[in-house]
């Protein structure tokens, strides 16, 4: 057992500089706030919400590491993944890339206009893809490896009436994720994703709610997540520890994907129908 530790961190060293894009608020700014609390320097991205990412950075400076800010709009690509570029140059350098942008829809696959299938497509699955091919570019050029992190969706596994662009986009990241891990093993760079169930942040209309106080019967943890939670997997998936780790899909769920066929025979009308 005595070898383990040498051996973790063999090509990778403890992180660094981390880019998390879609960290102005969510479990984009879990994340970035739990790399800076393992003191990570990091780059704070958001779209719209200037304020929101202003107050990641300073929550991180205040853990007594450097964070810097960029927008990210991953509707005008290729141009946009520049960001990535921008923010390693600041930090020094990049040893972490978190990609948690994202974008979704809740119309039906034969009412869904292509101007929606493609602007889901683009940001979930393009802008992580060019942001993931800049921040490999830096990791290999700096020759300390690396981690990239893709935040998926349970919808990376599983259907959802009403999201086929979404769950296209994170199948697809999925396999994307399979890929980089495969070509980016020789350079001591990890590519894993985790997939989030249902987390109490903007995205589901529970900002920062206590998942606690919000029951859910058909979990088998009865609760949604917090994203502190999925932070803290993202967290470990960074560092020498999980040096071996690379290709995987972690869920962060409280069990929701084992309820398949359990909770369906459970049905009593036809209102999953209904996006």
């Amino acid at each position: 057992m005595a070898t383990i530790a040498p051996l973790a961190q063999e090509r990778t060293g403890a992180p660094q500089r981390a880019v998390v894009t879609g960290s102005d608020s969510g479990i984009g700014r879990a994340v970035a706030l739990a790399l800076a609390g393992g003191g990570v320097d990091v780059g704070v991205t958001y779209h719209e919400d200037q304020a929101g990412a202003e107050q990641t950075a300073a929550a991180a400076r205040e853990l007594g590491v450097t964070a810097v800010v960029r927008r990210l709009d991953l509707t005008d690509l290729p141009a946009a993944a520049a960001v990535v570029d921008e923010l390693a140059d600041e930090l020094g350098g990049l040893d972490v890339l978190v990609n948690c942008s994202g974008t979704g829809s809740a119309t039906k696959a034969v009412e869904l206009d292509f101007a929606t299938w493609r602007s889901v497509l683009s940001v979930d699955l393009d802008g992580a893809f060019l942001c993931a091919q800049r921040a490999a570019a830096r990791m290999i050029a700096g020759g300390r490896g690396g981690r990239i992190v893709n935040i998926t969706s349970v919808h990376e596994h599983a259907p959802r009436v009403g999201a086929a662009p979404y769950c296209a986009a994170k199948a697809g990241l999925g396999a994307l994720t399979k890929v980089l891990a495969l070509e980016l093993a020789e350079h001591g760079i990890t590519v894993n994703s985790v997939a989030p169930g249902e987390i109490s942040t903007p995205m589901t209309g529970q900002d920062d709610a206590d998942p606690r106080e919000h029951p859910r019967p058909g979990y088998p943890l009865g609760r949604p997540g917090h994203a502190d939670e999925v932070a803290a997997v993202v967290a470990f998936l960074t560092t020498p520890a999980a040096g071996y780790v690379t290709g995987a899909s972690y869920v962060v769920d409280g069990g929701m994907l084992l309820m398949g066929p359990q909770a369906s025979e459970r049905l009593t009308d036809e209102q999953w129908r209904t996006p």
